[in-house]
Parts: structure tokens; C-alpha cells; sequence
């Protein structure tokens, strides 16, 4: 099945910008913690773009060797690249700007999504906020909802989602409003995002999350 443009060329520009951050970045940002925990800005970004360069074996390969836990599998992607410096990692972003492979899924979703949220992941923790374009969260908000890597159904059943910022809500029962962006990193699971949210649903999404 082809692959929407549309959606690739959001994942395209997600990944390009993100590329753009991080040739900026100083030798010690790059070493700093992100919002994954355990993982530093240079882990993640071995992370997003590791299944890149994997071909259909060398996926099959990194999940038997994960144990197919995913956790474990994005494990052994990471450690592939632990003796990469920052320049050959920031080469291998540049690379794969065009997502190919695994992370073409769902219609490019699965690039897009991974991106826009890693992309906060390496942002917020290095004080370097953004506005994430209106036309990718749209469609990462729809998507990060189901996403099997995410898990956000057991954050957010029950609570109805409200977004202040655009025009998207979603479920039913006690009502967690905010930014789309702060919705977003709350439906990825991040501590702490629940105290950018309101509403009589934020304490149960807070205690989900960070509880």
C-alpha cells in the first residue's frame, strides 16, 4: 500500500527540523538527560533513527535479540550506536530526514508520531521550546491515541480530552483540557506534563502518569 504523501511530508519536515536542533547543540546538550527516562538527547536520537538503517532480517534480528519486548528491543537499537559520536549520529539523522522502512507504518504515522514526540522529549528538558505545527499534531494526536508503543489507552480511558489551543477533543467522562502539545506528551506518558493540564479529569491523568 502506498504510503499518504501528505503525512510523509509531515514526518519529513518533523525529522528535518528536528535535524536542524540538533546541529545546534553543544557537546554537554547533547549528553544531557531527555524526557525518556534513562535515555540521554543522544540515545534518543539513536533510538529514532537506528530502525532506519535496519533491513527486514536486521529488524527480525533486533526483536530476537530484544526478547520482543519492545522495551528491550529499543534497547539493543541504542547500544548499536553507544560509540557513535555526536557528529556521525547527527549524520545518521541526516540521512534518514526521509523516513523509510518500519517507520513508514501506518501511512508514515508511526515516523511522524516518533518524531514529533522525541522531538519535545530533547526540547523541553534543554529549555528549547517550540510551536509544534497545527497540521502534525492533528494527526498525531489521532494516532498516539492507538499506537501500540504508546500505551495512552490506559492513561485516558474514561476522561475526555480537550485541546485549548485547536479544535480537537476526544472520549468521554471528566473533562483534562490544555495545550495540544502538553496533551500530547501526556498520552506518551511523561512526568510531570500533567501539571500543564486543567480540569476535573487532571488529577486522575496526573496520578496515572506520575502517580
Amino acid at each position: 500500500m502506498a504510503v499518504p504523501v501528505h503525512v510523509m511530508s509531515l514526518a519529513q519536515a518533523e525529522r528535518a527540523e528536528l535535524t536542524d536542533l540538533l546541529a545546534t547543540l553543544t557537546p554537554a546538550q547533547w549528553e544531557e538527560p531527555s524526557l525518556c527516562a534513562g535515555w540521554r538527547v543522544r540515545d534518543v536520537v539513536a533510538h529514532m533513527f537506528s530502525y532506519d538503517e535496519l533491513s527486514l532480517s536486521g529488524l527480525v534480528s533486533r526483536f530476537i535479540r530484544g526478547g520482543i519486548l519492545l522495551g528491550r528491543v529499543n534497547a539493543a537499537g541504542v547500544a548499536t550506536y553507544a560509540e557513535h559520536s555526536h557528529d556521525e549520529l547527527l549524520a545518521l539523522a541526516r540521512k534518514h530526514e526521509r523516513p523509510r522502512g518500519l517507520t513508514t507504518g501506518f501511512g508514515g504515522r508511526l515516523a511522524l508520531t516518533d518524531a514529533t514526540i522525541h522531538h519535545q522529549d530533547i526540547r523541553r528538558p534543554l529549555g528549547l521550546p517550540r510551536e509544534v505545527p497545527v497540521d502534525r499534531l492533528r494527526v498525531v494526536l489521532d494516532f498516539a491515541r492507538f499506537a501500540p508503543p504508546i500505551g495512552a489507552s490506559k492513561r485516558i480511558g474514561g476522561l475526555t480530552l480537550v485541546a485549548t489551543d485547536l479544535d480537537w477533543s476526544v472520549g468521554k467522562g471528566p473533562v483534562v483540557e490544555g495545550p495540544a502539545e502538553s496533551l500530547l506528551m501526556a498520552l506518551a506518558g511523561r512526568r510531570g506534563v500533567a501539571t500543564e493540564l486543567t480540569g476535573p479529569g487532571q488529577p486522575t491523568i496526573a496520578e496515572r502518569i506520575d502517580g
